[in-house]
């Protein structure tokens, strides 16, 4: 049983004092978000709300993920750090792997890539990318990603695919271990791809019940590929589950890991950094050591 924390619409300068909290709590990880920008229309509903609108605005804090990233794994030494979910259509796979690899290697391999396809057509528009093609365009990617970072240090690699093309070149520097690429989503396409493609599958916040059925589906796919034997990562937010034999309910049925606010199980502040690391201790004496 792992456990992460997720650190969304946090103000940057307070992350690396987080991760360092984190750590120290006995948390394995931290998950960070993806949001370019905040479009001021939107021409498509929000799938996670009951009303469809955004839960924040334009002035919420969305530091960009790898920076983030690179930043505290600079001031910690254990903690892994990963997105949830990245954005991946919306960028050039190259130079994504680029990013991905360098990171790695100088992080010492405590970076993995949670990978979504967006749900706002705006964010194509404006960053000139085809949203009718984000589902072949993030397979791609993966196998990109994959090549360039699976952990053989740097290497010729090439891709002929029906969106990207190119022969062969080398990235360097390039991690000596595979980089673990997850797959959000809880989509048919989305369970499908993590099933086929991901070393792992991540969850949105939803019930217990729910994940017991989106689990029991991925377990079926992936033996319907083949992947049955795989070391598979499920990283899963429930709501509603707050205490540990919650957890480990979840776990029986096929859980690895669970990402945890501890600030809204104990009613602080989110905007209170003081009160953030107090609910991450109090967390951490009454369920990561139990």
């Amino acid at each position: 049983m792992k456990w992460s924390l997720p650190v969304a619409m946090i103000d940057a300068r307070e992350l690396r004092d987080l991760a360092r909290g984190a750590e120290d709590a006995g948390f394995d990880s931290i998950a960070l978000p993806d949001s370019v920008f905040y479009p001021e229309t939107v021409s498509a509903p929000y799938p996670y709300s009951t009303d469809g609108t955004r839960m924040w605005t334009g002035e919420t804090p969305m530091p960009d993920p790898f920076v983030a990233m690179t930043s505290m794994a600079a001031v910690t030494e254990r903690i892994r750090f990963y997105t949830n979910v990245l954005k991946l259509p919306l960028r050039d796979p190259l130079l994504t792997a680029k990013q991905i690899a360098t990171m790695a290697v100088m992080s010492d391999n405590r970076i993995a890539i949670g990978v979504g396809l967006s749900w706002i057509p705006e964010e194509f528009a404006f960053t000139g990318t085809d949203m009718r093609t984000r589902g072949a365009r993030t397979d791609e990617a993966i196998e990109i990603v994959r090549a360039v970072c699976a952990g053989r240090g740097p290497e010729w690699v090439e891709h002929h695919g029906r969106h990207y093309d190119f022969d062969r070149l080398m990235i360097s520097p390039a991690p000596d271990r595979p980089v673990p690429v997850y797959v959000g989503g809880h989509s048919d396409a989305g369970l499908r791809r993590a099933a086929r493609l991901g070393d792992g599958w991540i969850s949105v916040n939803t019930t217990a019940d729910e994940l017991a059925t989106a689990i029991g589906k991925l377990d079926a796919l992936r033996a319907e590929y083949g992947r049955a034997a795989k070391p598979f990562v499920v990283n899963v937010s429930p709501t509603g589950v707050r205490d540990l034999d919650g957890y480990r309910e979840l776990e029986e049925l096929g859980a690895t890991e669970f990402r945890v606010s501890p600030w809204h199980l104990y009613g602080a502040d989110p905007a209170d950094a003081r009160a953030r690391l107090r609910a991450v201790r109090r967390f951490s004496d009454e369920v990561i050591a139990a």
